[in-house]
């Protein structure tokens, strides 16, 4: 079955699609520039909405932007969200199914301090400043600005079904044009993977977007079913622009990943991790980057688990010793472990340095605890401005809370405080499939720009955020575009979940190419 967005792919659509111009009310306003393939997310749209096509959806518009984690999904919503202001739309309405993502989407689109705030500090349309207001019904809208509804799919259900005072209710959306935004889509579905969406939260989303001819439903996701074929049904008209992880990774704009297998206990997998923490942040510091390097300690299954590893983690940074340091010294066998050994004793760091500053860096105060909802929700913003310099953040402890919504660059070690793997017949597990999506996440990368003259290899013209030693494996400097993953040595283990990376196209298994080589210890 093709899908919506394979017509761009023939020789007459490209063609077409080459002459669309992004308008400036689009690219004047958002705040960060736009990579090429955002540009055609963009073109696509524009593309679609002016041509009388035959593949061209029926009103009301039901589109789909199946996007990577990391592409920059939220800047296709705010540049849509512009456009459709200047086609003649005021009125934004955008669920998720998660309270944490609301919290950070807010900060995107509504907190002009925000790191990540989408727009410009004046947003102007045809000559005209255009304020982004929230609403919490669309009673409160007005005709000259945009006016965005935030709230998750089920206080969204809740609301509409269950009616009650200054809550948005079915009334709302009579005689409105409405443009809905549905983030993290995938779980929107389940009526129609079941085959009956009656009183369901897509029930409820179909029935409002059904209300009027002019209504426009986008829905964002990394993920799409393609294995269900009610969904591929579902969104066969629908999918107008695909860039999966694998392209992304292809395109460069992802950290390559690593898997760093040992022998080792929890205790020496984690000091492991903070020797290499310390020597990317030295390394950076050396080369004039601003870096704070963060570490995610993952637990398995339980928040009592996590926050035992938390417990052990102050008891160890309170006791580091300089006896810790000097055991990985000699037993560790890892090829970048030795060259962060060397550098230290370039740089004239002793070993009571290390352990100095190891400590200074991983103070009670610089670890964050993100497993149930309370804390991930109240301590969102710090965990999605990581990279920020006043976000003093160094160490993250979590099971599950992060899988979806969390925007970080900076993360560059995953260390698994557990043992033990749950495949079933041949396939990885659920907890194993979860980690891929984690190493997934993580594997953003973090944007730098070095000074002439520092890489020979390098051209002037560096792009700063993209990979740019993917042919230089032996600069030192590579381990910044690298995420490493610690576990313990178990080759079935290995075997699954490079199997699930494949899968989610963050990785490939090639063992005679030094890029994507096993690290052993």
């Amino acid at each position: 079955m093709a899908f919506l967005h394979e017509i761009f792919n023939n020789p007459f659509a490209k063609k077409a699609l080459a002459q669309v111009e992004v308008p400036n009310w689009i690219t004047d306003n958002l705040k960060f520039d736009q990579r090429p393939y955002q540009i055609e997310a963009f073109k696509r749209y524009i593309y679609l909405d002016q041509e009388d096509l035959e593949e061209k959806p029926r009103k009301p518009y039901h589109l789909l932007y199946n996007m990577a984690t990391g592409s920059g999904k939220t800047l296709i919503m705010a540049g849509l969200m512009l456009h459709l202001y200047h086609n003649g739309y005021r009125n934004f309405l955008f669920f998720v199914n998660s309270n944490n993502i609301i919290r950070k989407t807010k900060d995107n689109f509504l907190n002009p301090k925000a790191s990540k705030y989408l727009f410009k500090d004046k947003i102007v349309i045809e000559g005209k400043e255009v304020l982004i207001k929230e609403i919490d019904n669309f009673e409160e809208a007005d005709n000259q600005n945009i006016n965005i509804k935030f709230t998750t799919i089920q206080q969204l259900h809740i609301d509409l079904n269950n009616t009650k005072e200054n809550s948005v209710t079915y009334e709302d959306f009579k005689n409105r044009k409405l443009v809905l935004i549905a983030d993290e889509a995938h779980h929107l579905v389940a009526g129609t993977k079941q085959g009956n969406i009656f009183g369901t939260w897509e029930d409820t989303v179909k029935k409002i977007h059904e209300s009027n001819l002019d209504n426009i439903l986008l829905e964002f996701t990394a993920t799409i079913d393609t294995d269900t074929i009610e969904l591929i049904k579902h969104y066969q008209d629908k999918v107008i622009f695909k860039y999966d992880l694998a392209q992304f990774r292809k395109d460069k704009y992802s950290k390559e990943i690593n898997l760093i297998r040992s022998f080792y206990d929890e205790k020496e997998r984690i000091i492991q991790a903070l020797i290499l923490n310390l020597y990317r942040q030295e390394l950076a510091t050396s080369h004039n980057i601003n870096l704070k390097p963060v570490i995610l300690f993952k637990a398995k299954k339980t928040i009592k688990e996590s926050e035992h590893n938390k417990e052990k983690f102050h008891y160890l940074i309170d006791n580091f010793s300089v006896a810790m340091v000097e055991k990985i010294q000699k037993t560790s066998t890892v090829t970048i472990v030795q060259k962060a050994f060397r550098f230290f004793e370039e740089k004239g760091i002793s070993t009571e340095e290390i352990v100095k500053r190891i400590q200074a860096n991983f103070k009670p105060e610089n670890c964050l605890s993100a497993n149930n909802d309370a804390e991930a929700e109240q301590n969102q913003i710090l965990l999605n401005t990581l990279e920020d310099e006043n976000n003093p953040i160094r160490a993250v402890f979590a099971v599950q809370k992060l899988n979806e919504g969390w925007d970080v660059l900076n993360l560059f070690d995953i260390v698994r405080l557990y043992d033990g793997r749950d495949s079933k017949d041949d396939k990885p597990g659920k907890t194993t499939i979860s980690e891929a999506q984690l190493i997934g996440r993580g594997a953003r990368y973090y944007p730098f720009v070095l000074e002439q003259g520092v890489a020979l290899n390098l051209s002037k013209g560096q792009d700063k955020f993209t990979r740019k030693f993917d042919h230089d494996v032996s600069n030192d400097l590579r381990i910044l575009e690298e995420l490493y993953y610690h576990t313990k040595e178990d080759s079935r283990y290995i075997y699954e979940l490079k199997k699930a990376l494949i899968d989610t196209g963050i990785y490939e298994d090639d063992e005679n190419l030094i890029t994507k080589k096993l690290i052993f210890i």
